[in-house]
């Protein structure tokens, strides 16, 4: 794969990422039951953009397609459940949510 492709693939997996990260933003302007602010975008950003910047590093760097859908599968994993501490504590850490 060049260069090229490489980059676009980038450019699709954060572009992906800042859709994501505006639904919150589109559902709070119809309920008051999305209340977000700087600080959740800020981090729900970093979360995203690093979920997708690891991903394409193990792209590129990960050369069998099996090994490349356990890192980014156990990167997903990661994120997803990092995600769901925040949001309700399943894990009732320090991080957890309300």
């Amino acid at each position: 794969m060049n260069r090229i492709q490489k980059n676009k693939r980038l450019v699709v997996i954060l572009s992906l990422a800042a859709v994501i990260l505006s639904l919150p933003l589109i559902a709070m302007q119809f309920t008051s039951e999305v209340n977000w602010n700087g600080s959740d975008f800020l981090i729900m950003g970093i979360l995203l953009f690093g979920t997708g910047i690891l991903c394409e590093i193990i792209l590129r760097m990960v050369k069998t397609p099996r090994q490349r859908l356990i890192f980014c599968g156990m990167a997903i994993f990661s994120f997803l459940v990092i995600w769901a501490e925040m949001a309700v504590g399943i894990f009732n850490s320090p991080i957890a949510g309300s």
